[in-house]
């Protein structure tokens, strides 16, 4: 059924929010798997996550990272990382297997323990348990702890250990032993905590049971209503196990026998008492907190993969006990049962859980039509998840607190807080649109009618976005549009709507819409069976003001001038729809393919037409559009880095020398003996910003030689950026620890299968031809692919080496680089331009003779990487280190 726009009622808070209210900012910050604690000394609000990422807020809408990555010296949290967290090092999570090349540090949880007793003999202490993982199931949970909350914190112990085996084994790129006595358990055998292993951790052949037992990481802290401490943990494989901790020490209490719970759940003598999950589906970030005032454990998990077409989602229950049974709102418990065991491994692909638990967020968009109140295309989240949740008890407010990637963003994340309210059910039920600080309060029933935006995000664990459609809260208390039902208000701002004979209770609230920047009335609310709904309603236009706001919109969008394809939209708001005709569809078709002119030849003139309809009426709008033609190919820069900073081509400026960030200064880049006369020396502190418009086309190649003197994960080499969201970069350590070219925003990956090496000299080349990718190196092809983005043509874009605008510096020596523009160099010829200049190595001599044109013309391009703490791939985290890739 259509929506007319007119017949929509403005609610007051909208007109409120437009005539007095400022409009509400946010400093953003990327924490991956963030957990909340609020340092009641200074009332500042921290987030600690994955990847040695943490961030700061006085508001929780402010947010500020503080840490400095996987620095191996001087780490903000753990000092001397290597040394500091050495013993958990041994068994996982530095240089081996899945973390070859670098660290995996994932999932910290920080507490303040009163009762812990210091080395000092001080009591009091904020307690961090981290966990360290080199594969999917070879992980470690570790303790440090320290008198100040942002560190740095000393190692204390590593308290619970998994995937080891029955006998001496070892993982593929490792050489660590993984048989039991290389863990905490034949200390415990001595001290007599244990009696012996579990025979059940084993399957037939020795190895791991990871069908029942679980994988050590994402460790949670919390105290019971008796005060007792206690700790939940685990992902994929065996499921959630929880154990009591010693509150002076923060060891666990180790059962030291087996057993089973009354409702016939696991209690084992290592691990604990199983609450959830299991049978290696997906489900992972355990955190569980104990809400006094409902008299309820809530314990969240997280499902799916964590990237963002992996339809990663928060899924909730709850106990009166703090060891379970935890069930959802449909009365499912969360430890899974015994039908899904399909033996050893992680599955995930299999989601026959998905109707366990309730489903807080799944991938949505409100979307942001055409002719609509603000810019962009809405505001949604793709795989939000991993979440925290803190209750203030204070201000009588409580929050979900967790990480997303965004449509049309990629691995980009960042930081989310949502305030939620409890249902009539006791059921938290997050609010659509992040915490702008808002308070709920008593509303009319003329602020609630009217049009909304409405999201359901349904129960299933699946990549795919859901995008809003309209439903209109009539007067007469029904509900029409793509949903048709009835809905009240009730006890001042209690929501209660039935679509499909399924009723939903929660709230109605005013919240900030970030697109429209204005103060919106919404509503959310969740089923019996655990289903959250979400509504955001709309501002209001006659079909005649939104025939103009449309065509002011795409007049306003539409580019005089183009060099590579358009967006001509189809829809826009109110129901409209638009129809496309072209003067020259060989050059402009109806869809926006653009075909340029070759080189040489004039500029084409195409003229692109509109038809907009509506309910009432249509309109023609036309507009005449330039087509510019191909430039010719060119070399447009060569650096020989021979004590000059100078392109010796192209438009022959100097590279500028930065500090930490392409956009700062105060660093220092000196020239040392390279593979053919000097190279540049980078100190991972430094950077080159380099000429702008080096590439300019949608062909290329470029080339140059790197030695790294550290690996890094997400380090860029060579980076270039048409904005700050739209990039490429070649980065020594990127996701799944390889070598590899990606891009952002248009998203890419070009892996080429392993990591080059620390303290030597690689080749790297890749071009790109209208979409064909291929990577070379030393010469060889290791990646082709299509379909690579075109970033940079009708683009100004920045250049630089060793640094972007977000991850660690390059520490080590890159020379020889070469950007051809407009130009592809063929394999045979990368091939030979390795083989000429890899025979100066390891004593490469100043060489004075011309530059030949064949030398000229061969390419690598290292395309630095966005930063983790900006973007964090972490592809190969939990799970996703064997079983997503």
């Amino acid at each position: 059924m259509a929506i007319s726009m007119a017949a929509a009622v403005q609610s007051k808070s909208q007109v409120h929010a437009a005539e007095t209210d400022e409009a509400i900012t946010f400093s953003n910050a990327s924490v991956h798997d963030p957990s909340i604690i609020q340092d009641q000394k200074s009332g500042m609000y921290y987030v600690f996550g994955s990847h040695i990422a943490a961030a700061k807020s006085t508001d929780l809408i402010n947010w500020q990272n503080f840490t400095n990555g996987y620095t191996s010296t001087d780490n903000t949290i753990y000092g001397n990382l290597s040394e500091n967290l050495s013993e958990s090092f041994a068994w996982a999570g530095e240089d081996d297997a899945d973390s070859k090349g670098g660290y995996a540090v994932w999932a910290p949880d920080v507490i303040w323990n009163k009762h812990y007793r210091n080395a000092d003999g001080s009591k009091g202490a904020y307690m961090l348990y981290y966990s360290v993982s080199s594969t999917y199931i070879r992980s470690a949970i570790g303790l440090a702890v320290s008198k100040n909350i942002e560190g740095p914190y000393a190692y204390v112990d590593t308290i619970i250990y998994s995937g080891f085996a029955e006998e001496e084994a070892y993982d593929a790129n490792s050489d660590v032993n993984k048989h039991w006595e290389s863990t905490n358990i034949d200390e415990l055998i001595e001290e007599g905590v244990l009696e012996e292993p579990n025979p059940e951790w084993f399957t037939e052949n020795g190895a791991y049971n990871n069908a029942e037992y679980t994988n050590a990481i994402d460790a949670n802290i919390l105290y019971d209503k008796q005060g007792k401490l206690w700790m939940t943990y685990g992902s994929w494989s065996g499921g959630t196990f929880i154990l009591e901790l010693d509150k002076k020490t923060g060891i666990p209490l180790y059962p030291g026998e087996d057993g089973v719970t009354k409702d016939g759940r696991m209690i084992d003598r290592y691990f604990g008492t199983k609450i959830a999950a299991g049978y290696g589906r997906s489900s992972e970030g355990t955190y569980a907190v104990y809400d006094k005032k409902a008299g309820y454990y809530y314990l969240y998990l997280t499902y799916g993969g964590l990237a963002s077409d992996g339809g990663y989602q928060m899924r909730q229950f709850r106990s009166e006990s703090i060891t379970g049974p935890y069930v959802d709102a449909a009365g499912n418990e969360a430890v899974y049962p015994e039908s899904f065991d399909k033996g050893v491994g992680n599955f995930p692909g299999v989601n026959d859980h998905q109707d366990i638990g309730n489903k807080l967020i799944g991938n949505f968009l409100f979307t942001r039509e055409l002719g609509e109140d603000g810019t962009g295309d809405g505001v949604g989240y793709l795989s939000a998840g991993h979440n925290s949740y803190y209750i203030d008890a204070k201000a009588d407010k409580e929050f979900l607190v967790f990480h997303t990637r965004f449509p049309n963003k990629g691995e980009t994340h960042e930081l989310r807080v949502h305030q939620t309210f409890k249902n009539s059910n006791d059921w938290p039920v997050p609010t659509p649109y992040r915490y702008a600080g808002e308070t709920i309060t008593k509303v009319a029933q003329e602020e609630v009618t009217g049009t909304y935006k409405f999201i359901n995000h349904g129960n299933q664990i699946t990549g795919q976005l859901t995008e809003s459609t309209l439903i209109q809260l009539q007067v007469d208390g029904t509900v029409a549009g793509a949903q048709e039902g009835t809905w009240r208000l009730y006890d001042g701002y209690r929501a209660e709507l039935k679509l499909a004979d399924v009723t939903y209770d929660g709230v109605f609230i005013s919240q900030w819409d970030p697109t429209t920047e204005a103060w919106v009335m919404t509503f959310s609310g969740m089923s019996e069976t655990g289903h959250v709904i979400w509504g955001s309603q709309t501002s209001t236009a006659t079909d005649s003001e939104q025939m103009e706001k449309i065509k002011a919109e795409l007049s306003a969008s539409m580019p005089e001038s183009v060099v590579k394809d358009i967006v001509l939209p189809t829809t826009a708001a109110g129901g409209s729809t638009i129809q496309w005709t072209s003067s020259d569809p060989a050059v402009i078709s109806e869809t926006g393919i653009v075909t340029r002119p070759e080189a040489g030849q004039p500029v084409a003139l195409v003229t692109l037409t509109a038809l907009i309809q509506n309910e009432l009426q249509s309109e023609q709008v036309s507009f005449e559009i330039q087509v510019e033609p191909k430039e010719a190919g060119k070399l447009s820069a060569y650096y020989s880095f021979d004590a000059t900073y100078q392109n010796a081509a192209g438009d022959q400026t100097e590279a500028q020398v930065t500090g930490d960030r392409i956009n700062n200064t105060g660093g220092a880049v000196p020239f040392v003996e390279g593979i053919k006369g000097q190279a540049a020396s980078f100190d991972g502190k430094s950077g080159l910003s380099l000429g702008k418009g080096l590439i300019a086309q949608n062909a290329c190649t470029v080339a140059f030689w790197i030695n790294p003197a550290e690996l890094n994960q997400f380090t860029t080499a060579f980076f270039g950026a048409a904005t700050e969201q739209s990039w490429i970069s070649l980065t020594p350590v990127g996701p799944a620890n390889q070598t590899m070219l990606w891009s952002g925003q248009q998203w890419y990956d070009a892996p080429i299968g392993s990591t080059i090496p620390a303290d030597a000299w690689t080749h790297l080349a890749f071009t790109v031809d209208a979409g064909k990718i291929s990577l070379y190196v030393n010469g060889e092809e290791k990646f082709a692919g299509e379909n690579f983005p075109n970033i940079f043509e009708g683009a100004t874009a920045s250049f630089s080496l060793g640094v972007n605008y977000w991850d660690q510096p390059f520490e080590g020596l890159i020379d020889e680089l070469y950007i051809q523009d407009g130009i592809v160099l063929p394999a045979d010829e990368i091939k030979a331009l390795y083989d000429e200049a890899s025979a100066a190595i390891p004593d490469a001599p100043v060489a004075e003779e011309a530059i030949s044109q064949s030398t000229l013309l061969y390419g690598a391009l290292a395309f630095g990487a966005v930063a983790v703490a900006k973007v964090s791939r972490s592809y190969y985290k939990k799970v996703g280190k064997k079983t997503e890739e």
